[in-house]
């Protein structure tokens, strides 16, 4: 098979469906994935059919994602590019998230990616050519309050993708890791944690200005220019070099954003 091919986690809805009609038309076959086959349907019918087709697929179970690398390679003979888009949202703090809250969160956003990586990396690896794009979420980098399970894992997304890029590099493989901040999705809809903080991000999706189409277009730009560190929404671009560069002006914003002030000092 010549044409260049494309697995997308996720792809029934949101970025992921979005990040589907942009491969799409740039000419890839789509194979769109998700834990529900009707949506991944959906999508492929938006984009037309053949030679694009839909799988169903739970990220967090070892044997679901295997029978999906296995019905992948049965169809084509090689996979060009990954993307490991499929999550979950939450939010609360340390304290207030339950156990239960933290497996299911590190289960689906950090060991689902982790699951695609493994199943997928080897072939690239062995083939010489290939590309990962593991989306994360710029909470992963920002060390923010209130999204405590969620922000853990996307770390953990930006960690596996730096250490994954490091060993594959010299093969032939390039790795990138997306890191939006908020943008018009449906990420919340199955939503665990504070109900506080899931109205907080329903408010901050829905006033946010990028759509998932424009987060789409920068992720497939950017990736195809090779850039590792992806981040798509505008905001973030500075407060990722402030973070780097002036870190306690970094913290002290973020503590003023999220309505929080430092202790005084008693001297």
């Amino acid at each position: 098979m010549t044409q260049a091919t494309v697995l997308i986690t996720g792809a029934g809805s949101g970025l992921g469906r979005a990040l589907a009609r942009r491969y799409a038309s740039a000419g890839y076959a789509v194979c769109c994935a998700d834990i529900r086959l009707d949506r991944a349907q959906e999508t492929l019918a938006l984009l037309g059919g053949d030679p694009h087709f839909a799988l169903a697929c739970d990220i967090g179970d070892d044997a679901a994602m295997a029978a999906l690398h296995d019905a992948l390679i049965a169809r084509w003979p090689t996979l060009d590019v990954l993307v490991n888009n499929a999550g979950v949202a939450s939010g609360g703090s340390l304290i207030d998230a339950p156990m239960d809250e933290w497996h299911w969160m590190l289960n689906l956003n950090l060991l689902g990616v982790v699951r695609g990586c493994r199943l997928f990396a080897p072939a690239m690896r062995a083939r010489g050519a290939g590309q990962i794009i593991n989306v994360a979420s710029f909470a992963g980098l920002a060390g923010a309050p209130g999204i405590m399970s969620y922000g853990v894992a996307k770390a953990g997304v930006v960690a596996l993708s730096e250490a994954l890029r490091a060993e594959l590099h010299p093969r032939g493989v390039r790795v990138s890791v997306v890191c939006p901040s908020f943008f018009r999705t449906n990420l919340t809809e199955n939503f665990r944690g504070s109900a506080k903080m899931h109205g907080v991000a329903n408010r901050l999706m829905d006033s946010a200005r990028a759509s998932a189409d424009d987060i789409a277009a920068a992720v497939f730009a950017q990736a195809k220019a090779g850039t590792f560190l992806i981040l798509p929404t505008t905001a973030e671009r500075w407060r990722w070099r402030l973070k780097r560069f002036l870190p306690d002006v970094y913290f002290r914003q973020l503590l003023a954003l999220t309505g929080q002030r430092a202790p005084e000092v008693s001297r």
